[in-house]
């Protein structure tokens, strides 16, 4: 099987995370999350689908910015929103 590189992954850049410290949309709210992502396009931090808000997944389709990191201590996986893949 061949795997093909996923063309978002031209959206990556070196991004620093903009809210450390939690997801940037919960963080205002005062609503927990679960786990984060790192937007790779622009260095937002979103919670992630098992999150009440999915502020990842919603800034991904708000923003046309599909890659994502796991923001979690130990991950460094990546995702694409738009072909529901690791890439």
């Amino acid at each position: 099987m061949t795997m093909h590189a996923d063309p978002h992954l031209a959206l990556v850049r070196p991004v620093q995370p903009l809210t450390p410290e939690g997801c940037q949309e919960c963080l205002m709210l005062g609503s927990p999350w679960v786990h984060l992502r790192l937007c790779l396009t622009c260095g937002h931090v979103g919670c992630c689908d098992s999150s009440p808000n999915k502020h990842a997944r919603r800034h991904a389709a708000a923003d046309a910015h599909p890659i994502v990191q796991s923001f979690q201590p130990g991950e460094d996986w990546r995702w694409c929103f738009v072909h529901e893949a690791f890439v």
